[in-house]
């Protein structure tokens, strides 16, 4: 069976094990995943940019996170959580934890990168009309900070859909079932359509990020603002002249000529 029949089987797309519900439960192993993340890393990196203490924390856990391998630590988080859940969180629970240290890094440091990165004249603004802290932070430093922000979270979105392929390795669902079973069974036609399957959802996944980001940050901080034409300027009339001083006369002397 090559690619294109694989797809064009019906059997692939109906069922417990079809496409599209391995595709809702790789998603829903990849939502969750975020979710915890997001909730974890984006005020840790937006309190750390913001007070400028723990910056050596941040670089530190997160190359020590990116340096874990995936594989090792879901199966060490398995081995240590079996004995004590006799469900199938026995293996959910794992996953999703080892997917979630796999999304704290990029969404932590550059939330602290794009704090870190608003100008100081701004903050300075914001504290000289009277804010407090806390606003200027949520007012001021985050919305300048949302393209970095979102840019670590589509990072690390990416990152979740093309590893938790990984869950499969402990029987759990997802896309990485076809690249498991596949090897399993020596079908690397299977295991072929599984990783364009994932490729696939990981450029959608993209998309829609990249849409969500258009909408949310603000026109300037894009370079989407563009200068309006001057309407009283004749077309091809070429760019604003420079400023000119205006002349200066000496002062008069208090003689009569």
């Amino acid at each position: 069976m090559n690619l294109i029949e694989w797809f064009a089987d019906p059997a692939h797309w109906a069922g417990p094990d079809g496409i599209p519900r391995q595709v809702l439960t790789h998603l829903v192993y990849c939502a969750i995943a975020a979710a915890v993340a997001i909730v974890v890393a984006l005020p840790a990196g937006l309190v750390i940019g913001h007070t400028g203490r723990g910056a050596v924390v941040v670089a530190g856990l997160a190359n020590a996170l990116r340096a874990l391998p995936t594989l090792g630590l879901l199966i060490a988080a398995v081995l240590l959580v079996s004995p004590h859940v006799g469900s199938q969180l026995a293996f959910t629970v794992p996953a999703l934890i080892v997917l979630v240290v796999l999304a704290i890094p990029p969404i932590l440091t550059n939330a602290y990168a794009g704090v870190t990165a608003v100008p100081p004249q701004v903050r300075t603004a914001a504290h000289g009309i009277g804010m407090r802290p806390w606003q200027v932070l949520l007012t001021v430093e985050l919305p300048c900070a949302l393209p970095l922000v979102i840019s670590g979270v589509r990072s690390a979105s990416l990152q979740l859909v093309s590893t938790a392929t990984v869950a499969a390795y402990v029987s759990l669902g997802g896309l990485g079932r076809y690249i498991i079973d596949g090897q399993a069974q020596l079908d690397y036609t299977q295991m072929l359509a599984g990783a364009i399957l994932v490729a696939l959802l990981a450029i959608v996944v993209e998309a829609l990020l990249l849409l969500l980001e258009r909408l949310v940050v603000s026109p300037g901080l894009t370079g989407r603002l563009r200068r309006l034409p001057d309407p009283d300027r004749a077309p091809g009339a070429g760019p604003d002249p420079a400023p000119t001083a205006a002349p200066v006369t000496a002062p008069a002397s208090g003689r009569a000529p």
